[in-house]
């Protein structure tokens, strides 16, 4: 389950290796009114989203193109999908073009939801998301939203949402799922391609399907 997880949680979005940090003086009043911001925004877009899949499973199910429609919408209004592109692309990402970004990160997006798009319908049940808490990240880089995935029969499945504040709105960069880094996870598959590919030659594999986001690449 975990395999389709996190990009089931990404397309959601809710869709939207750090250690645990701790501070010891608390955030100014207004960091944390804005961080305050940053977990409702979570909040409600999980609300949001997963009321959404289950009223219009049948929907969904029926046409995937319906569906793909709405994760893409729900990833533009709560993914921050070029920064974490960079992000993904590392040291490969150094010099490039916004335009060559925009091409990975927008070929990975559609690799990934084309492949597990349809997990967001297996989930059973109601599932919710219980906020636990926010935290400050390190160089005044964003925040981190913790919550847990609450699912019938199941343990909670600790999520934390790394996001940034873009133009005064909170954007997710990075998900983490019990300790898995959406980020590190890409950053270290990619890492062999790109260092015999450009960025365009691996956009273009993710985008024929010669190359899937989540497995090991094929030969050399």
């Amino acid at each position: 389950m975990k395999k389709t997880l996190i990009p089931a949680l990404l397309a959601s979005a809710l869709l939207a290796a750090t250690p645990s940090l701790s501070f010891a003086q608390a955030a100014p009043a207004a960091a944390a009114a804005q961080q305050g911001q940053a977990s409702k925004a979570v909040m409600d877009a999980s609300t949001r989203i997963l009321t959404s899949l289950q009223q219009r499973r049948t929907e969904f199910r029926a046409n995937p193109a319906v569906l793909r429609e709405f994760i893409n919408s729900e990833l533009n209004k709560t993914f921050d999908r070029d920064y974490a592109a960079r992000l993904v692309l590392g040291v490969h990402g150094r010099g490039a073009s916004d335009a060559d970004v925009k091409l990975f990160a927008d070929a990975m997006a559609d690799n990934l939801m084309q492949r597990y798009g349809s997990a967001l319908l297996e989930i059973q049940g109601k599932p919710t998301f219980r906020l636990k808490n926010e935290s400050p990240l390190p160089g005044n880089r964003g925040v981190r939203v913790s919550t847990e995935l609450i699912r019938a029969g199941n343990e909670p499945t600790p999520v934390d949402y790394l996001m940034r504040n873009v133009n005064g709105q909170w954007k997710i960069f990075d998900v983490m799922i019990e300790g898995i880094s959406y980020v590190q996870t890409f950053k270290t598959q990619f890492d062999a391609p790109l260092r015999q590919k450009s960025i365009q030659q691996v956009a273009t594999e993710l985008r024929n399907g010669s190359m899937q986001a989540g497995q090991a690449p094929r030969g050399k």
